[in-house]
C-alpha cells in the first residue's frame, strides 16, 4: 500500500504543472494585447505613409523640384522610421511568444516522459499480479474485516489511478500538439514580419536618397527661395497687424458694451465666459481645422529646411492637405471677420469667448461676419497653388492679444 501512495503522490506535480500551465497561458494575454496595440498603430502609420505618397505624387505632376516635396519627404521618412520601429517591436513580442512556447513545450515533454515511465511501471506491476486468485487470497488472508476492506479499497484506488494516469498522458499529448501548432503559427508570423521589415528598410533608403537629391536641387535655387521667404514674411506681417487691429477693436467694443474700463482683455458676458471656459477645457482635444493633412511648418522660429543661417517665424501652423479640401471650425463660436490679405487670400476669424481661431489661404468662403457656427462646420475651400501643387492652410490661435501654439490645443 505504501508503494501505491508513493506513486499517487508522484502524480501531484503533474496536476500542479497542468494548473501552472493554464496560468502560463494567461501570460500571453498581455502579449496578445500588446500585439493588437502594435498592429493598430502599424495600420495608422501605414495610412499616414499612403497619404504622404498621395501628396508626393501630386507634387511630382508639376515636374519640378519644390520645397513642398522636401517637406512631405521629411514627413514620409519620419513615418517610415516609426513603422520600422513598430515592426521591430512586433518581432520582439513574437520572439517572447516563441520563447514561452518553447519553454512550455520542454516542460510538457518532460512531464509526458515521467507520466509514461510511471504508467509503464504500473502495467508491469499489473502484469505480474494478473492472477485473480492471488488478489482474492490477498483479501481473504486479512486478519480483520477492516484490513480486508482497506485491501479492497487498495485495488479500487490502484485501478482508478491507472485510469487517471492514462487520461493525463492523453491530455499532455494534446497540450504538446496545441503548443506545437501555436509555435508553428508564431514562427510563420515572424518570417512575414522580417520580410516586411527588410522591405520598409529598403523603402526608407530610397526615400532618404530622394530627399538628398531634392535638397541639392533646392539648394541651387537660393535666390528663388529667398524671394519666396520675403514674400511670405511680408504677408505674415500684414496678417499679424490686421489680426491685432481687429482684436483691439473687438476688445474696445466689448468694453464699451459692458461699460467697464478694463483693457487687459475681453469683457465677457456670462454666455461668452462659459464658451471661453468650454474652449479652454478642450485643450489638446480640439479637432483639426482640416479633416486630413500633415503639418508642414510648426509654431515659432525655425531654421530654414534648405538655406543656411536663415530663420523663419510662424505665428501658427501650416497644414498641407488635398486639393479642394475645406477648412472647418475647431470649436463653436461667432465669425468675427472675413478679410482679404495678399498671398493669404481670404482669412476667417472665429471668436470663442476670449479665444480666436484664424483660418487663412481660403479661396471660397461659406460664412460671413456675425454667423454663429458649430465645431467642424465648413468655413471655406483652401487655395491650391497649382504651380507647386500645394494645398496649404495657415492656421493661428489667439487668446486675447497673445499668440498660442495650435499644436498644444489640437488633438494629436
Amino acid at each position: 500500500m505504501g508503494k501505491i501512495n508513493y506513486r499517487k503522490n508522484r502524480a501531484l506535480p503533474v496536476v500542479a504543472f497542468l494548473l501552472l500551465l493554464l496560468s502560463l497561458f494567461g501570460v500571453p494575454i498581455n502579449a496578445q494585447n500588446q500585439k493588437k496595440k502594435l498592429q493598430a498603430s502599424k495600420q495608422k502609420i501605414e495610412n499616414e505613409i499612403e497619404y504622404n505618397n498621395k501628396l508626393l505624387e501630386e507634387t511630382k505632376r508639376t515636374k519640378k523640384t519644390t520645397l513642398n516635396q522636401l517637406i512631405i519627404l521629411k514627413q514620409q521618412i519620419a513615418s517610415r522610421e516609426k513603422l520600422i520601429h513598430n515592426i521591430n517591436s512586433q518581432i520582439k513580442t513574437v520572439d517572447e511568444q516563441i520563447s514561452l512556447n518553447n519553454e512550455i513545450l520542454s516542460e510538457l515533454n518532460k512531464d509526458l516522459k515521467n507520466l509514461k515511465d510511471e504508467y509503464a511501471k504500473m502495467i508491469y506491476y499489473a502484469y505480474k499480479n494478473r492472477n485473480s486468485y492471488d488478489k482474492l487470497m490477498f483479501i481473504f488472508s486479512s486478519e480483520s474485516f477492516n484490513q480486508a476492506y482497506r485491501r479492497v479499497k487498495y485495488f479500487q484506488q490502484y485501478t482508478a489511478y491507472r485510469r487517471n494516469q492514462a487520461e493525463l498522458i492523453t491530455k499532455t499529448e494534446g497540450e504538446i500538439n496545441n503548443t506545437l501548432t501555436k509555435l508553428k503559427t508564431v514562427k510563420a508570423e515572424k518570417v512575414l514580419l522580417i520580410q516586411s521589415l527588410e522591405e520598409e528598410k529598403n523603402n526608407l533608403s530610397q526615400e532618404k536618397s530622394q530627399q538628398n537629391k531634392t535638397f541639392k536641387k533646392l539648394n541651387s535655387k537660393e535666390r528663388e527661395l529667398k524671394a519666396a521667404i520675403r514674400k511670405k514674411e511680408k504677408a505674415a506681417r500684414k496678417l499679424e497687424k490686421e489680426i491685432e487691429k481687429i482684436i483691439a477693436e473687438e476688445i474696445r467694443l466689448a468694453l464699451k458694451k459692458s461699460g467697464t474700463t478694463e483693457t487687459s482683455g475681453f469683457a465677457l458676458t456670462p454666455a461668452e465666459l462659459k464658451l471661453s471656459n468650454d474652449f479652454a477645457s478642450n485643450k489638446g482635444k480640439l479637432p483639426w481645422p482640416v479633416e486630413r493633412g500633415i503639418i508642414s511648418s510648426t509654431f515659432g522660429t525655425h531654421s530654414h529646411p534648405v538655406l543656411k543661417n536663415i530663420k523663419t517665424k510662424n505665428n501658427g501652423i501650416d497644414i498641407i492637405t488635398d486639393k479642394d479640401t475645406k477648412a472647418r471650425a475647431i470649436f463653436g463660436g461667432e465669425v468675427t471677420r472675413v478679410i482679404s490679405i495678399p498671398n493669404y487670400y481670404y482669412v476667417v476669424m472665429v471668436r470663442h469667448g476670449e479665444y480666436l481661431s484664424v483660418y487663412s489661404n481660403l479661396v471660397d468662403v461659406y460664412v460671413k461676419k456675425g454667423d454663429v457656427i458649430t465645431a467642424k462646420q465648413d468655413i471655406g475651400v483652401i487655395h491650391t497653388d497649382t504651380k507647386n501643387a500645394k494645398t496649404e492652410l495657415h492656421f493661428e490661435l489667439w487668446k486675447g492679444k497673445s499668440l498660442l501654439n495650435p499644436e498644444n490645443w489640437l488633438a494629436k
